[in-house]
């Protein structure tokens, strides 16, 4: 029998899983879909959800089950507390006036990206990526996040996200992901064209501090707003940029 804190520990397992369900949906969920993706039996989702229910952080539609505005307010907090986000938001308003471009700050959560800040450049994507939203680590400046992976988890986090096709419609092995996120390492930085978004260029570059890596800054916008001869200056502007964050994080 388990001793009351493990088991203690399965169920707040078990609850983070169902939380995880809802933030990764675009649309109300079934209690059975939830519980199929939390690989639960629906009897104990459904506990879960009434306690998510209450305390705010899921919500009941005629539809299904969504995430609730408790999880508003604790990105708030985080977003109102994070040091790297403050210290940050300044420099990515300096790189988006420099080099025109849209630009960005991500942190790693798990196998995915979050958008934690973002500065509009001269001319706006066509699309509008909210704060919050979570991303591939596979795309774009998820691979500025990624190549730093200690051994064993970046070999399970190829392994798991392999083989996948980029918006392109090109086809990318685990040994092609591999080779890719080899480069990032080397050059200290990524650049994507159309991995994520049609004709979308993106440039990003890691921060990091000491072995720790605490996020990754980011500049995109349309391939045609950055010509192949000025993408030495963007590279230069995001890596400064991205140090200049690190330095200015404890």
């Amino acid at each position: 029998m388990a001793t009351a804190p493990a088991a203690s520990m399965r169920s707040l397992d078990r609850a983070l899983d169902v939380l995880g369900v809802l933030e990764d949906t675009r649309q109300p969920l079934r209690l059975s879909e939830v519980a199929r993706r939390a690989d639960l039996h629906v009897a104990t989702a459904q506990r879960i959800l009434n306690v998510l229910v209450e305390r705010g952080y899921a919500a009941k539609e005629d539809s299904g089950y969504v995430a609730g505005p408790a999880a508003v307010a604790t990105a708030h907090a985080f977003l109102v507390n994070n040091r790297l986000s403050q210290v940050a938001l300044p420099i990515l308003q300096e790189l988006a006036a420099t080099t025109g471009l849209t630009a960005s700050l991500f942190v790693r959560v798990a196998f995915s990206r979050v958008l934690i800040a973002r500065v509009q450049g001269r001319n706006p994507l066509r699309y509008q990526l909210p704060i919050g939203e979570k991303l591939p680590l596979t795309l774009g400046a998820g691979k500025a996040l990624a190549a730093w992976l200690p051994e064993p988890e970046l070999r399970a986090f190829i392994d798991q996200f392999t083989p996948f096709t980029r918006i392109s419609g090109e086809q990318i092995t685990a040994d092609a992901l591999a080779r890719d996120l080899g480069r990032v390492r080397d050059d200290g930085y990524a650049l994507s064209l159309s991995e994520r978004v049609l004709d979308v260029i993106a440039v990003s570059a890691p921060i990091r501090h000491g072995e720790e890596t605490l996020g990754a800054l980011s500049v995109s916008g349309p391939h045609s707003e950055l010509a192949e001869d000025d993408r030495p200056r963007i590279i230069n502007e995001v890596r400064r940029a991205a140090g200049a964050v690190a330095a200015r994080c404890p």
